[in-house]
């Protein structure tokens, strides 16, 4: 067992290392090897699912005074659930990317990248202490800038890629700080430690900075910026990263730490920046037309609604919803990829309609998706939603009215996007022409398609009735009135009905302008600030300064040196006799 759970890390680091080595010459070992390895841990996932025992392995890696830090893996329920996710679905988005990549010329370096990637969320998943996850940590966010400006050539996605990366890096100094914190509290960053440790009032802070790496991580308000951006890269990068992995670690990451912060001011925090970020990304979601980022709008929300679970106190609720998401959503953004394809790499919406008809394998996986993701009954995604509202009745009634309207609006965007998408008759002459995809990407989206919809029942429960009335409530309603909009339309009606506000959350609430107005008024003082120590105090006091007391020293000197003998026999006189009188009184 023990060896199994390294395996699991370090099959796909082993890949990506092959693959930079020398497989990269050859496309078929590249694929074969970076597919083996993550199909090996899935694999080996479901082997220490089936054995169900608990694993703690360590070695030692650094020992000071005061604190020691091992390298090691922790297995339990919480991380076998996390493996399966990033292994399975990861499995399948890999097998994808041998027809989505197939005509890129950087196809090896792709899977290169794709392995390392793996590695680094499993090292993430496996951790058992706060250095060894903050180590993988970073190691996410390096090789997701990698995947996310994969196409570094075009301006778009360097952008995107510096975007994300420094984003994060905001959330991450938090998250040291917090861990900072931690260690100089308990004297100890191991979770099993820390767990029975006893808690200080030192968590609730502690427990908020270690929340701002989620924040970074799983993009919540105010750093949620970079997601909608990091779009730019290979669309199954997309579905791997921003719906199945990465963006879940911080919420995984609050679910292991749960205990630093249950009982303390940082959970009422949590919970409501869980909630607003949920609420503004469903409502840019609604003024979208970029089929792949109104899916990233999206997963904002489902992330907030999985952060708001957490800080709600329902740890096991917000999981939940993780599992039933990354399976749908994988799914939503593949299917998206293979209509991308089909399309001539056309991702706006309004130029897609009537592929119902051409593309059925994409369609009916993308409507089990898009019912799962709106809550559907009897699929996934409706269990989960069900335990987040559940826990926000119970806790916050304000915090539960704005889930069911975040659920509202779910339901409208997502039937926008699949009416206009798919619907109707074809907007252009690509999508006239379109056709399915080769089985190499269609069979992924039928397997993903099945957890998407029993993956639900293996931790149903019985809904709140309250909770019930209202979902299906404004499931009714969402799905009737954009079907009624967006029936047969040629362009969206919305605008003229909602004038401003159209324009408002077409442009995101202009968060980027503001972010960038601030970045340019803060580069701008701090050079001003730069400017004037650099005249006044450097080059005035220091330089100038230097230069004028020594000038002056040398002429009070030169006053001194006057050629005369008695006058140098009198200071050496007075000299002596000062030195004499300090000496002896």
């Amino acid at each position: 067992m023990n060896t199994a759970a390294w395996l699991i890390l370090l099959l796909p680091l082993f890949s990506a290392v092959a693959i930079g080595l020398g497989a990269y010459r050859s496309r078929l070992a590249s694929a074969a090897l970076s597919i083996g390895a993550v199909v090996g841990s899935f694999l080996l996932t479901l082997w220490l699912i089936a054995v169900g025992d608990e694993l703690r392995s360590s070695v030692p890696w650094l020992a000071m005074e005061g604190l020691q830090i091992n390298i090691g893996l922790q297995i339990d329920p919480l991380s076998r659930l996390m493996l399966c996710v990033v292994t399975g679905v990861g499995s399948l988005i890999h097998i994808f990317s041998l027809g989505y990549m197939r005509e890129d010329r950087d196809f090896s370096r792709y899977f290169a990248f794709l392995s390392l990637f793996v590695f680094s969320m499993l090292g993430i998943v496996l951790a058992d202490n706060f250095v060894m996850m903050f180590i993988f940590w970073e190691l996410v966010g390096v090789s997701s800038y990698l995947l996310i400006g994969f196409w570094f050539e075009k301006p778009s996605a360097a952008d995107a890629a510096k975007k994300a990366f420094l984003t994060n890096r905001v959330g991450d100094f938090g998250f040291l700080l917090g861990i900072l914190m931690v260690w100089a509290a308990f004297g100890t960053v191991g979770f099993a430690e820390l767990e029975k440790a006893e808690a200080t009032a030192i968590c609730g802070l502690a427990g908020f900075l270690i929340f701002c790496g989620a924040m970074g991580k799983s993009a919540q308000f105010p750093l949620h910026v970079w997601l909608p951006d990091a779009m730019e890269g290979p669309t199954p990068v997309s579905a791997l990263i921003h719906a199945a992995t990465m963006v879940a670690a911080g919420v995984y990451m609050l679910c292991r730490v749960f205990f630093l912060i249950e009982g303390t001011w940082a959970m009422e925090a949590i919970a409501w920046i869980g909630g607003l970020t949920a609420l503004l990304a469903a409502l840019m979601a609604v003024q979208q037309d970029d089929i792949k980022r109104i899916l990233a709008y999206s997963t904002l929300s489902q992330l907030g609604y999985m952060v708001m679970a957490v800080g709600l106190g329902s740890p096991d609720a917000a999981m939940f919803h993780l599992t039933t998401h990354a399976s749908f959503k994988a799914l939503l953004f593949l299917g998206a990829g293979s209509v991308i394809v089909a399309l001539d790499h056309e991702q706006d919406i309004w130029k897609m309609g009537g592929l119902r008809e051409r593309m059925p394998k994409t369609y009916w996986t993308f409507l089990i998706g898009t019912m799962a993701l709106c809550g559907v009954p009897l699929f996934s995604g409706f269990f989960s939603k069900e335990a987040i509202l559940d826990a926000a009745l119970e806790n916050n009634l304000l915090l539960f009215l704005v889930a069911v309207l975040v659920a509202l609006l779910t339901t409208f965007y997502m039937t926008r996007l699949f009416v206009v998408a798919f619907m109707g008759e074809p907007r252009s002459a690509h999508a006239g022409s379109a056709l399915e995809s080769p089985s190499v990407m269609t069979v992924p989206l039928l397997l993903l398609a099945v957890p998407s919809v029993i993956a639900g029942y293996f931790n149903a429960h019985a809904p709140n009735p309250l909770v019930l009335a209202a979902s299906l409530v404004v499931l009714v309603f969402g799905m009737l009135v954009a079907n009624s909009l967006y029936s047969g339309a040629k362009t969206d009606p919305l605008p003229a009905r909602l004038g401003r506000l159209a324009k408002a959350l077409r442009d995101r609430f202009w968060f980027d302008e503001a972010y960038q107005w601030l970045i340019d008024h803060v580069q701008e003082n701090l050079a001003k600030l730069a400017d004037a120590i650099d005249r006044w105090i450097i080059a005035g006091l220091l330089v100038r300064g230097t230069h004028g007391t020594t000038e002056l020293a040398a002429r009070v000197l030169r006053l001194a040196q006057t050629g005369n003998l008695q006058t140098y026999a009198f200071w050496f006189a007075a000299g002596m006799a000062a030195l004499l009188i300090f000496t002896l009184g």
